[in-house]
């Protein structure tokens, strides 16, 4: 891991001017700040899962790195996988529901929320490669996968790279191909769009953070009512745990691979497939939804009213309904 230089001071000339340096000092002291945190050896594990419901959080170890998951109930399994700069929060709604017939299993991906953060490209195959390192280490020869948004893009690269290790298939919100065209969401085009340097993105972070997670919640959640202060804070918690801007930045970067090596192959999906989709997605419209509907063939299409990109969080008794039906049919 590399060590943040030492900053010096630049020589001021009192008497040739009459600037003085005092006012800089805060802004110096957030961006040491931003970089000590980016630089951080990871924190300790909590104990439990910050959700609805009190679940232990459990870790693997998988290419030599720590994910952090939940596991729960006995049956099935049933693997649920969030999206870009999301955590395994995502599916807090989820974990008593399915836990009653299948067994449940909830990481947080490498690079994001309690697991570790290695310095990789996180390109779409090395996530594939974690999947099938997380489901060996839990000795899961198959499941079925349940991915929301970019999660899903993963579920989707699982079902054409890996197709004996898929079961059943359920792509909520799921990732498109040609995603830059398709994409509406101010928040997330800017957030793929900058080319800012990783070092002035955390400083950004640091300075402005809350008020950009406020905001981006407010874009892929449709009622703004459920956007309580505690769940506003908890993202923030969780946008500031050490390290977790250069993997964000790195899953952008990865984004033409996606683009080139399975997005031309969504079509070759043959697994019996499930796409369900926020009537008021502001992040991919329900047009994109269909279209990937028609895409892979003889999938099954639920359209879940009053809800935006993450109708799993929003309106979860309807999304649960659904995800059981489908995976015990």
């Amino acid at each position: 891991m590399k060590r943040s230089s030492n900053l010096s001071s630049p020589r001021v000339e009192h008497l040739a001017s009459p600037y003085r340096p005092w006012p800089l000092v805060p802004l110096v002291l957030c961006l040491l700040s931003s970089l000590m945190t980016a630089c951080a050896p990871p924190s300790q594990m909590p104990p439990y899962f910050d959700a609805f419901h009190r679940l232990p959080i459990k870790t693997a170890v998988v290419h030599e790195q720590r994910i952090a998951y939940l596991d729960v109930g006995a049956g099935p399994p049933v693997i649920l996988i969030h999206g870009f700069g999301g955590s395994m929060w995502q599916w807090e709604h989820q974990q008593h529901a399915l836990s009653q017939q299948f067994r449940v299993l909830t990481p947080d991906l490498p690079g994001s929320g309690l697991s570790d953060k290695p310095d990789i490209d996180y390109r779409t195959d090395q996530m594939l490669d974690f999947c099938i390192g997380f489901m060996n280490a839990l000795q899961i020869d198959k499941a079925t996968l349940v991915g929301n948004s970019m999660g899903a893009g993963l579920a989707s690269g699982m079902a054409i790279a890996h197709p004996t290790r898929v079961d059943k298939l359920v792509l909520i919100s799921g990732l498109p191909s040609q995603v830059m065209a398709k994409l509406s969401s101010r928040s997330f085009r800017k957030a793929l769009e900058t080319r800012a340097p990783v070092w002035l993105i955390s400083l950004g972070n640091w300075l402005f953070g809350g008020m950009a997670t406020e905001s981006v919640l407010k874009e892929i959640v449709h009622d703004h009512t459920l956007l309580t202060p505690a769940v506003i804070d908890r993202s923030n918690r969780n946008r500031r745990r050490p390290g977790i801007i250069k993997p964000i930045m790195a899953v952008r970067n990865a984004l033409p691979s996606w683009e080139t090596d399975f997005a031309p192959r969504l079509s070759t999906i043959a697994h019996p497939t499930l796409i369900i989709w926020g009537e008021y997605d502001r992040v991919f419209p329900i047009p994109v939804g269909e279209e990937l509907h028609h895409r892979i063939r003889g999938s099954q299409f639920v359209r879940i009213s009053d809800a935006g990109h993450m109708p799993q969080w929003e309106r979860p008794e309807l999304v649960n309904r659904s995800l059981i039906a489908y995976i015990q049919s």
